[in-house]
């Protein structure tokens, strides 16, 4: 089959996302209010459909459960990672993620959720939710109880080009005017703190949300990173390894053992002989290197080995 496959997204819809998901990217998806795209994923809630080669029209589940070979015999039971474009029009409500450990006991099983952004666009002087300010837990969830969430959100300003690590147990929140790729476990855990007392009101998961809540929260240091700062950005945990690779010309990736996720987010040029552009999301299978030509901004990734 073929080293490199290429995928459908799916779109996501949301009270708070907005159009420039399909005007900046080309993308052929109607309505105002697009909030997220789901380039890579095989997770239930939204899984991509492959557009090329002998698997075409099949799902990226069915090509993990069926196929595990193009993916290095990945031991994950499921597709390990997401990979998503959010557009927020308005802010998201503030919210925490579970950690695999709890996410198993109290969601059926399911993973939890370790997240990181890369910011392709925002306003000047953006600011984004990154942790809070509580002491304990207690005083968490007293200023919780109290709605002193100015006091207890923690705003960092960012510009284009940073990235963002959110561990699980981490308050955050994307903000209106941003554009991220985010790249995370394949998970859909969101326990919703704060949502800006939206009508029509959302529920909110606040006995989750404190029983989950990292405290204190990590120091700044430990979250941001400015990684249009390097040549080539290389952040890596124990779910993931992402990279921020630019091309200029001609330069080669080696294979990884399992997979590579590719995400293009700007400019247009080839992979391996196939052309590419801003808005592509391809899976090279296991060890197969990358050939990279053309003038483009990628986004990889691959789950640690």
């Amino acid at each position: 089959m073929e080293k490199l496959i290429f995928l459908k997204p799916f779109f996501s819809h949301t009270v708070w996302g907005g159009n420039r998901i399909r005007t900046d990217f080309g993308y052929d998806e109607p309505g105002d209010d697009i909030g997220e795209c789901w380039g890579i994923s095989a997770h239930p809630a939204g899984d991509c459909i492959i557009r090329n080669g002998e698997y075409e029209g099949k799902t990226l589940s069915w090509l993990y459960d069926n196929h595990r070979e193009f993916f290095g015999n990945c031991p994950e039971q499921t597709f390990p990672l997401l990979v998503k474009i959010i557009d927020a029009r308005e802010n998201l409500s503030v919210q925490v993620h579970p950690d695999d450990a709890y996410a198993f006991e109290n969601e059926n099983g399911a993973r939890g959720k370790t997240e990181c952004w890369y910011i392709i666009d925002c306003e000047e002087n953006a600011e984004l939710i990154i942790g809070h300010n509580a002491g304990t837990r207690q005083e968490l969830k007293e200023m919780t109880e109290n709605g002193r969430w100015d006091e207890l959100i923690r705003k960092v300003p960012v510009k284009r080009g940073d990235f963002i690590q959110i561990d699980s147990g981490t308050v955050h929140a994307v903000t209106a005017g941003c554009m991220i790729l985010e790249t995370q476990q394949s998970s859909n855990i969101t326990y919703r703190l704060y949502d800006y007392d939206r009508k029509p009101a959302r529920s909110l998961h606040i006995a989750q949300s404190i029983d989950t809540i990292t405290v204190p929260a990590k120091d700044i240091s430990e979250s941001v990173f400015y990684a249009d700062e390097k040549d080539d950005f290389i952040y890596r945990n124990n779910f993931y390894e992402v990279e921020v690779v630019r091309v200029d010309g001609i330069r080669e990736i080696p294979g990884a053992e399992y997979f590579q996720n590719i995400s293009v987010i700007a400019g247009h040029g080839k992979i391996n002989g196939e052309k590419v552009k801003k808005g592509d999301h391809i899976i090279a299978s296991a060890g197969t290197g990358i050939q990279l030509e053309g003038s483009m901004k990628l986004v990889r990734s691959t789950c640690s080995e």
